[in-house]
């Protein structure tokens, strides 16, 4: 298997969702016109689809192999369904939240799949007011998916970290970094997923949901990573919406190497205990509240270590698979991403700055939807001024 992981192309694919907002009020557009869909339809096919509210719409990228593909193809999807939305007098932007997001006034998108959704899950689903990133990575054949899945679940906590960009809710700062990980947490079936053993367990358990009424499919396992149902990936679904494309790019070039060095070391990854899931929970908490400034728990007991050395050990580690696929650029801006800090650093940086200058709570946030939306569709995004940069870290 050694050598079959190392000659596969671990090809990948990308699905980002968006939030649909008014240009003058920032607020959440509560109906979106059925002529934006179809326009997005008409120029990128089947890369544009619904998501389960009206103010949400999302992108899937064909299968990639490169990627600098990967940058051409989703800067042209954002940039042109960017250009469709104001159109129709409307402004996309990708954050995890929606800083002043009224969750109670949302209409969910009118697709049978949706209104099942409503219907089972109530208030959970209508409080849904989130966006992340999914990364499928294609697993070589005869390589288990959900085997696989157990070694990489250690590491979901450093991506969190790396993709926060959701620390508003309800017009008010959280105190968390990655509210959205939280307000997902009401779901079922969500969070870290148990170990199974094999892809075959895995069935066995997705059966029981189904013969019980729980689940319709296997994609109603909605877990920080699973084995996706129609694709041969294993897909991470543990992050924020990323505003920035280079994070998005980072991220999941990160996430393609993290798969190729497991497959190709056998015996890299710390030994399974008991303990192991509610550890890596631990740490997925200690991401949503501090973000890149958490401190990880071990799991060999030993001091808990800064999730920046966890990132950079893994960059290390990944050194050798980002060289064969070509990854070296993407990878260069997870460094940058520590250096400089997520879109929550951002958002809450740009809060505080507009605070200090006499704005209201609700002006300040204005001006975070401002920054959110510009980013979104910028290859280099508006900088933050320095002065309001300070103390950012501390929520």
């Amino acid at each position: 298997m050694h050598g079959e992981s190392t000659s596969f192309r671990w090809t990948f694919g990308i699905e980002e969702e968006f939030f649909l907002a008014h240009p003058r009020s920032r607020a959440l557009a509560t109906s979106v016109p059925r002529s934006l869909l179809r326009a997005c339809r008409r120029r990128f096919g089947a890369a544009i689809a619904p998501e389960l509210l009206h103010s949400q719409i999302e992108i899937v990228s064909p299968v990639l192999e490169r990627c600098d593909e990967a940058r051409e193809t989703l800067s042209a999807l954002r940039r042109g369904v960017a250009a469709i939305a104001a159109d129709k007098d409307l402004r996309m932007l990708a954050a995890g939240t929606h800083p002043i997001a009224a969750w109670g006034e949302q209409v969910e998108t009118p697709k049978n799949r949706y209104r099942d959704i409503m219907e089972d899950f109530q208030i959970v689903a209508r409080r849904n007011v989130l966006c992340g990133l999914h990364v499928h990575v294609a697993v070589p054949p005869g390589m288990d998916r959900v085997a696989l899945m157990n070694r990489v679940m250690p590491w979901l906590p450093a991506f969190l970290a790396l993709s926060t960009s959701s620390p508003f809710w309800n017009r008010a700062a959280t105190g968390l970094l990655s509210y959205r990980q939280a307000a997902y947490d009401e779901w079922p079936r969500t969070g870290i997923p148990d170990t199974f053993e094999n892809e075959a367990e895995y069935a066995r358990f997705v059966a029981l949901l189904v013969a019980g009424g729980a689940a319709r499919d296997a994609s109603y396992l909605w877990w920080a990573i699973r084995p996706a149902l129609r694709y041969p990936t294993l897909e991470l679904r543990i992050c924020d919406a990323c505003t920035r494309l280079d994070d998005t790019l980072a991220i999941a070039a990160l996430y393609r190497c993290l798969l190729r060095y497991l497959a190709r070391r056998p015996d890299a990854g710390p030994a399974r205990s008991p303990f192991t899931r509610r550890l890596i929970d631990e740490n997925r908490w200690r991401a949503k509240r501090f973000g890149l400034d958490a401190s990880f728990l071990t799991f060999d007991g030993s001091p808990p270590l800064p999730c920046r050395t966890v990132v950079e050990r893994l960059l290390d580690a990944v050194g050798e698979d980002a060289q064969a696929l070509g990854c070296e650029g993407s990878l260069a801006r997870v460094r940058g991403i520590l250096a400089e800090g997520t879109s929550a650093h951002a958002q809450l940086a740009i809060f505080r700055g507009r605070r200090a200058r006499g704005d209201t709570p609700f002006e300040a946030l204005q001006f975070v939807v401002d920054w959110l939306a510009a980013a979104t569709i910028t290859d280099r995004p508006p900088a933050v001024q320095a002065q309001d940069t300070r103390a950012v870290a501390q929520v």
